[in-house]
């Protein structure tokens, strides 16, 4: 009986979002940004046939994806454009099947051969997850490719509930993470 749940619940969740108009696409990807920047901010979504594609363009620098109705959960995520080449790369490989650690070891020696464009300046990706929109919290990721704890003064992992830290440091995926204390 637990797995059948389990199943129909998972079942109505796949139905749900599959059947999200791009308007409630657009409104729901929006969500991890702050209420001024929302407008202007640039869509992908799904379409009518599930191919994940741009839905709004917009007029900002920022990019939003929209939940993917495959996955459980809720999760959304806005980022500034200049990360668009690191993030388009990671998708494009995830639809050639390629697992999560062929995607960075690709994109990592291609960020270091100079073919995948890494942002020069920190740019932020907003991430909103939860079990539900409804439970979401918000973190956000300040990617700065190549820096360290000693180029920023920042600690490898958080002194305290919600404190930033860099991850991954060094690297070309190096980033400030600050995640709040719920």
């Amino acid at each position: 009986m637990k797995v059948l749940l389990v199943l129909l619940s998972f079942c109505t969740y796949a139905a749900i979002g599959q059947n999200l108009s791009q308007e409630q696409q657009i409104a729901d990807a929006v969500l991890a940004l702050d209420e001024g920047d929302r407008n202007d901010a640039t869509v992908m979504g799904y379409d009518k046939n599930d191919v994940f594609k741009v839905i709004k363009t917009g007029t900002n620098n920022l990019i939003c994806l929209a939940d993917n109705p495959k996955q459980e959960g809720f999760s959304v995520a806005c980022y500034h454009k200049n990360l668009d080449p690191f993030m388009a790369r990671g998708r494009a490989l995830k639809t050639e099947g390629k697992s999560r650690g062929e995607i960075e070891k690709i994109r990592e020696e291609e960020a270091k051969a100079g073919k995948l464009i890494m942002p020069e300046k920190a740019s932020t990706l907003y991430v909103l997850s939860g079990e539900t929109k409804e439970d979401a919290n918000l973190r956000w990721v300040v990617y700065i490719p190549w820096a360290t704890a000693e180029s920023t003064g920042l600690p490898i992992r958080p002194m305290s509930a919600g404190a930033p830290w860099i991850m991954f440091p060094g690297s070309y995926r190096a980033h400030i993470m600050i995640t709040p204390a719920n």
